[in-house]
């Protein structure tokens, strides 16, 4: 919990001058991206842990157990491996790039 607070310090040192670039910098920049590969990265680990879990297991309960996290880990990956590629294939197709649309309002 303390990391997500820190991870932001680095944005905020250069003070953002709209809400735009508060969102751009601090909650995408720093904060969303480092989460999704972390996430990648355990839901592997929750895989490897139930293929060695399986591999060691004598049987039984454990033997389950092994592939459960085995089960789950894949599951974890391929959702946020195809969200990522959808992602993608969107910011394709429509020619979208990472800088946010302006749109300017006029007050009377």
């Amino acid at each position: 919990m303390l990391f997500a607070f820190t991870a932001a310090l680095p944005a905020l040192a250069v003070a953002p001058k709209n809400f735009q670039e508060l969102v751009d910098n601090v909650l995408i920049g720093s904060l969303i991206k480092p989460i999704v590969p972390l996430l990648i990265s355990l839901a592997v680990v929750v895989f490897l842990y139930g293929v060695i879990t399986l591999m060691f297991s004598e049987g039984g309960e454990k033997k389950e157990e092994g592939k459960q996290y085995m089960l789950w880990g894949i599951i974890g990956i391929f959702v946020m491996v195809s969200v990522w590629g959808l992602v993608t294939i969107l910011k394709e197709t429509f020619g979208l790039e990472n800088s946010p649309i302006k749109i300017e309002m006029k007050l009377p």
